[in-house]
């Protein structure tokens, strides 16, 4: 229910992860008046993987975490949160309010042992420095923690590495803390206590501290910092992104010249598009909880909510929470990370 557009964005959504993953069955959480229409138009009633459970409530993209959490028990958000926490579904995906969803998970699905914080990770296109080809890289946090503490990077630093590793598949992912310069003596004393206790770990392949120009580059799988810093670097990189196809439309449009050599350039810019097309990268997970639960875009499109729908079904399959839970105890079980 969630989201800008709401079910006439979800549903077409659900119908193309439906498509992408024959074994995917979902249940679609909402006012069972509200998705008729919407299931009807996309052919999607009487789908045998398709089941609806209706909620009464819906939580408003501006309503406060905390009203969300006591006044919408029967919330599509809660109620999708409840169907994890009692195995009746193994992920959760939503579009909606970012707050209300991380306080609610937190409180209906509680953390992993070991974990003291939820941390949002989102997936960034970047290019392999070797092969020259499309990668991604995963960074956290990107909102929930604005203020950390070293042991809380510590923690998003395995949780991203299993992540990467296990969806990724890589034996040893690159883990990187994201700093304003790359010499050891720079940074907050916090950033420098987390580089010791990560590079400490002999789990861990931390690779030393990246800077924001070093994102996109490919340096690192993994890259870490608090909440704070990771919206603003997420946020500042969406800007940039708009501002610059805007100028190079504005380029294109200037004269009946600049328009043929767009129609000519028109091929190369489709690649780049392509390759860039956020849509391919929509669903930010929110690691650390007992369930899988992940984030989509609010104003995403349908192609953007089904690679959200995908991203779930990938974890799920790599059982990420559990693997996460697992690291943790070993490492807790070495030496004391707390």
């Amino acid at each position: 229910m969630g989201g800008d557009y709401g079910p006439s964005i979800t549903i077409p959504g659900v119908k193309l992860a439906l498509q992408n993953y024959p074994d995917l069955f979902i249940l679609l959480v909402g006012r069972q008046e509200s998705l008729r229409p919407f299931l009807q138009k996309y052919k999607l009633e009487n789908h045998p993987r398709v089941q609806v459970v209706h909620a009464s409530e819906v939580v408003e993209m501006d309503e406060s975490p905390a009203s969300a959490l006591r006044g919408k028990k029967d919330s599509s958000m809660r109620v999708a949160l409840n169907l994890v926490k009692e195995a009746k579904a193994q992920a959760c995906v939503s579009a909606g309010n970012t707050g209300a969803l991380m306080a609610t998970s937190r409180f209906v699905l509680k953390m992993l042992p070991g974990i003291d914080r939820p941390a949002i990770m989102y997936s960034l296109p970047t290019l392999d420095p070797i092969s020259q080809q499309t990668a991604r890289v995963h960074m956290l946090d990107l909102g929930a923690n604005v203020d950390c503490k070293d042991e809380h990077l510590f923690q998003f630093a395995v949780m991203g590495s299993v992540l990467s590793s296990q969806v990724d598949g890589l034996a040893s992912p690159k883990v990187a803390l994201l700093n304003i310069g790359e010499e050891q003596m720079k940074g907050l004393e916090v950033i420098k206590r987390a580089a010791q206790k990560i590079s400490e770990c002999q789990a861990l392949n931390y690779i030393g501290y990246v800077e924001g120009t070093d994102i996109l580059k490919g340096k690192a799988n993994v890259i870490v910092c608090d909440g704070f810093v990771g919206n603003v670097a997420l946020k500042t990189m969406e800007g940039v992104v708009r501002y610059i196809a805007s100028h190079v439309k504005l380029a294109f449009n200037h004269s009946l010249f600049t328009r043929l050599c767009g129609f000519l350039a028109w091929p190369v810019f489709r690649v780049i598009r392509q390759k860039l097309d956020l849509r391919r990268h929509n669903g930010a997970s929110l690691l650390g909880l007992k369930g899988i639960v992940v984030k989509s875009h609010g104003g995403a499109k349908a192609e953007a909510f089904a690679t959200a729908l995908g991203e779930a079904f990938h974890e799920v399959k790599k059982d990420i929470p559990n693997k996460i839970h697992a690291l943790i105890d070993e490492i807790l079980g070495k030496e004391d990370v707390r």
